[in-house]
């Protein structure tokens, strides 16, 4: 048996997997995403850093951002600055690796999850060089116990790795293994900062690459905004392996990624109405 195949089966994820599927098949056949999908892709990704920022705990106004990325304003002074910038060169080299909804083949290039890392570390311009922790414990991610070093850190980033690469089974949802690979960064911890914004992208990587969400508008830790130390506190729910609050961590998952799709529904919504890009700071 695959050894997600258990974890699909826990109380109420199933449950959850299939709301986020319908939502995302409806958000499929939006009207928008016919010819303009390229236009919901480019505010999802800023839609995406804003996110990642706030749960960070970097708050700035998603307008700001949004002027950054199209080059309209100069980022903030100091390090809020430097972390406006990295978040958008992050989303915007998971971006670069989706390609064009109906295009023929898998929905980007394929990546190995190591390359993944390293190359949204460094784009992340967080300093190091893109290389998993010695044996330093991590800056950042508190709050979710001891972060493995060296060896037992490289053997259980190689067996993250492994898991995204093989191929699924039929009754094992891709959403679940995006979730777990994504729980199991968080936990690991693989850098000595940046940690969180590595894998949310790999998370978004993930979802448009399996066909969870094939076109890349959805972006999961909208959800997470408001209260990012529960987002954590869930993730530290997955390391302890028990079914309880494992199947917790993958419903709370899922449902980001149901939000995720009434937002980008929402912003599909006012681009067919010739609005453009929304504004506001949800």
């Amino acid at each position: 048996m695959h050894p997600l195949a258990a974890l699909a089966a826990l109380p109420g994820v199933a449950e959850a997997v299939e709301e986020a599927r319908e939502a995302c098949t409806r958000l499929r056949w939006h009207r928008a995403l016919r010819r303009q999908w390229a236009v919901v892709r480019a505010e999802a990704d800023v839609r995406a850093a804003w996110a990642g920022l706030a749960a960070d705990g970097v708050r700035v106004p998603l307008d700001l951002v949004r002027d950054v990325a199209r080059g309209a304003a100069e980022p903030p002074s100091g390090p809020a600055g430097g972390a406006v910038l990295g978040a958008l060169r992050v989303q915007a080299e998971v971006s670069r690796l989706m390609a064009a909804p109906g295009a023929a083949g898998p929905a980007g290039p394929a990546v190995p999850v190591a390359q993944l890392l390293a190359r949204l570390h460094a784009v992340l311009g967080t300093g190091g060089p893109g290389r998993p922790r010695e044996a330093a414990a991590p800056q950042d991610l508190t709050g979710l116990g001891p972060a493995p070093a060296g060896a037992e850190l490289a053997h259980r980033l190689r067996g993250v790795a492994e898991l995204a690469a093989q191929p699924l089974p039929p009754g094992v949802p891709a959403l679940v293994r995006a979730a777990v690979v994504h729980g199991e960064l968080l936990v690991l911890r693989p850098f000595d900062a940046g940690n969180g914004a590595v894998a949310r992208a790999v998370l978004r990587h993930l979802l448009t690459r399996d066909g969870v969400e094939p076109v890349g508008v959805v972006v999961p830790e909208l959800a997470w905004t408001a209260q990012p130390m529960l987002h954590l506190s869930r993730a530290a729910g997955l390391a302890t392996g028990r079914p309880e609050p494992v199947a917790a961590w993958l419903v709370h998952c899922a449902a980001a990624v149901t939000a995720g799709a009434r937002d980008a529904t929402e912003v599909a919504d006012a681009v067919l109405a010739g609005r453009g890009l929304v504004s506001g700071t949800r």
